[in-house]
């Protein structure tokens, strides 16, 4: 039992240990980025082909792109438009509210009236001598209040009448705005519209450029010849070839792709988005595809770690080239 649990463990720890290499074994092929000899039918793609980078075209789908992938989730729901996220429009103040003066003229003024009603009413019943006066007295004094209120009326009608309603903004957001004003997304906003392409045309110049490109690259691979690849390669391809040719030199290998020659090569689809023509060719062509250790000599066991330095095999990839405008054909993508 002890040693079966020393022997899991075991197992455990050297598949940790050589999963990383695994990895990037077949994201490579093996080696290089040719296929051949290497097993390069289970690489993955990488590169970017625009709009297309993850539309299936018949290849393996590319895995490593700076392109980023579409959103798979569902949209956000817009909390705008919820009724249940919509404020309770602003209910309009009173009168008392929005003329704390004129209402407290006007409370002060039907207290005293009330007062002198009541309180006059009462005095003059025990003074039945000075009766007729008080009445006039009342009499004078209910008119002047009456004078006052029908004023105050009057100004309240004035300004309720003339003055113009301040508008209310609560509640209004983009979702509410009306089509074609400033908040109006739609109208403003137009990175959520859909990339459009056009078809574009190859023609015998452009599949000229794609095979000398086809042996550029792999001459430019074979030498280590940074500087080259940079001519023919877009920048995010350079970083992966580069990439690539650091870990040979720390592995102390060098792959080598020679004596190209083109055997087939069929466009598989080409469209123009914007200023930037794409053109995704099917490439078959022979080469001497082989690699071989830095640090054994020539003729020494162990020198030639994989391939063959005199018997060509036939390789199989599909190659997205992009340019813009009037530019160079630079590569862009690579799927098996």
């Amino acid at each position: 039992m002890v040693n079966s649990s020393k022997l899991i463990a075991v197992c455990i720890i050297a598949s940790l240990i050589g999963l990383p290499t695994l990895s990037f074994a077949k994201a490579r092929g093996g080696g290089g980025f040719s296929s051949g000899a290497r097993g390069g039918s289970s690489s993955m793609g990488m590169g970017s082909r625009g709009s297309r980078t993850y539309q299936d075209n018949g290849a393996k789908p590319i895995e490593q792109s700076t392109t980023a992938k579409p959103s798979t989730a569902p949209p956000p729901t817009n909390a705008a438009n919820s009724p249940m996220a919509q404020p309770a429009p602003a209910t309009s103040p009173s009168w008392l509210q929005r003329n704390p003066l004129l209402a407290g003229i006007a409370g002060g003024l039907a207290g005293t009236w009330l007062g002198h009603m009541l309180f006059g009413a009462t005095e003059s019943s025990a003074k039945t001598t000075d009766a007729e006066t008080g009445a006039t007295s009342g009499n004078s004094f209910e008119l002047i209040l009456l004078l006052m209120l029908v004023g105050a009326g009057a100004f309240y009608y004035f300004k309720k009448v003339r003055q113009n309603p301040a508008p209310v903004f609560t509640g209004l957001s983009r979702g509410t705005a009306t089509r074609g004003s400033l908040l109006d997304i739609s109208a403003n906003n137009s990175t959520d519209r859909p990339a459009t392409d056009t078809a574009y045309t190859v023609t015998a110049e452009d599949k000229a450029a794609f095979q000398q490109l086809l042996t550029d690259i792999q001459s430019a691979w074979s030498a280590q010849d940074v500087a080259a690849l940079r001519q023919s390669l877009t920048p995010e391809m350079l970083s992966y070839f580069s990439t690539a040719l650091a870990e040979d030199n720390s592995r102390g290998v060098r792959n080598h792709v020679e004596g190209v020659e083109l055997l087939k090569g069929d466009v598989r689809e080409a469209w123009t988005e914007g200023e930037t023509d794409y053109a995704t060719v099917d490439l078959r062509w022979n080469a001497r595809d082989y690699t071989v250790s830095t640090t054994i000599p020539r003729g020494e066991p162990g020198y030639l770690i994989e391939g063959s330095e005199e018997t060509p095999n036939e390789s199989y990839e599909v190659w997205t080239f992009m340019r813009m405008r009037d530019g160079r054909w630079l590569l862009s993508a690579i799927q098996q």
